[in-house]
């Protein structure tokens, strides 16, 4: 099993495919990194020498992936709340960010539905 950037890739998977379990690097980065260690892409990660996992390894020693991408985003999320901008807001608020309307959907940011009780109708 190839263990790269703190991350187990699983074995039975194509490289490319493989790639993107690490947080930062998607479909297209993975062929890049691939190509640019000269491993074919279609290979699947249980199948790479040591000698491509080391290459692997060092064309991601140049990206920013994982714990120090992880902290970057944070980062930068908290400096807009921080400043007190719109996103900050909405961020701080649990709110969707983006524009999307709130009244009937965006149930992912806003959590499971808080039922409000009826008031009751007084008897005469």
């Amino acid at each position: 099993m190839a263990r790269i950037a703190g991350i187990d890739l699983p074995k039975n998977k194509r490289g490319v495919v493989g790639l993107t379990y690490i947080y930062g690097i998607g479909h297209s980065r993975a062929k890049e990194i691939l190509e640019a260690s000269k491993v074919d892409e279609n290979i699947k990660v249980d199948d790479w020498s040591d000698e491509q996992v080391g290459k692997i390894r060092n064309a991601l020693e140049e990206i920013k992936v994982e714990g120090a991408l992880r902290s970057e985003v944070q980062m930068n999320i908290k400096r807009l709340m921080d400043i007190g901008c719109y996103r900050g807001v909405r961020h701080r608020a649990g709110l969707p960010l983006r524009g999307q309307r709130t009244k009937n959907n965006s149930r992912t940011r806003k959590g499971k539905r808080k039922t409000v009780a009826n008031k009751k109708k007084a008897t005469k």
